[in-house]
This record gives structure tokens, C-alpha cells and sequence, in this order.
């Protein structure tokens, strides 16, 4: 049975950070993009971040890019999300998936599993 698991998620002020960190388990993702996406109350869940196979290549949202930077641990099955600069608006829940291609991940339909989620609430 495949899982993600997303943590690190919690609350913090303006201006802060967060990392969020994904383990995967019952499968390897070592030949796949990983990536996060987020939901925010009331609204659909949006791309935030995807990471190659190797990790040699990422792409972001804009309303992230030069703030959060996404990381791989191929050896580990983990993939991680560095927050910098949180803004109110980032509040949301923020989900780990696994994809189903091996780069150039950035809609929900490449991605094949899903973690549950990690909440993140950023107070003004």
C-alpha cells in the first residue's frame, strides 16, 4: 500500500518560515516528480511546487517562486517543502504528491498519489 505523509505544518506569524517534509512508503518514487499543492478554504487545490525525478528540475507557482524552494532525498523517498516568507495567503492545507511522469509535473492529473494533507496557517 502506497503512502504519503505529510509534516510540519502549524502556525506562524507573517514573515516566517515552515518546512514541510513528505515520506513516502510502498513504493519508490526515485524515477518520478514529486510535488506539493495546497488547498485554501473555500478554494479548489492549486500547484505550489514540483521536483524531477533527480531533482535537477523544479518549477513553481508565482505566487511562490524566490520564497519556497522544494527538495528530494531519493535514497530516503522524501521530498521536502522550505517556506520562507510566509504570507497570510498561505494559509491552506498543503498536500504531497507522487507523480506518474518523470518531470514537468504541474497538474493535479500527473500526479497518481496523494498524501493527506498538512495544515499551515500563516496570522497577520
Amino acid at each position: 500500500q502506497v503512502q504519503l505523509v505529510e509534516s510540519g505544518g502549524g502556525l506562524v506569524q507573517a514573515g516566517g518560515s515552515l518546512r514541510l517534509s513528505c515520506a513516502a512508503s510502498g513504493r519508490t518514487f526515485s524515477s518520478y516528480a514529486m510535488g506539493w499543492f495546497r488547498q485554501a478554504p473555500g478554494k479548489a487545490r492549486e500547484f505550489v511546487a514540483t521536483i524531477g525525478w533527480n531533482g535537477g528540475s523544479t518549477a513553481y507557482a508565482d505566487s511562490v517562486k524566490g520564497r519556497y524552494a522544494i527538495s528530494r532525498d531519493n535514497a530516503k523517498n522524501t521530498v521536502s517543502l522550505q517556506m520562507n516568507s510566509l504570507q497570510p495567503e498561505g494559509t491552506a492545507v498543503y498536500y504531497c504528491a507522487g507523480g506518474r511522469r518523470a518531470y514537468g509535473a504541474r497538474g493535479e492529473y500527473d500526479y497518481f498519489y496523494w498524501g493527506q494533507g498538512t495544515q499551515v496557517t500563516v496570522s497577520s
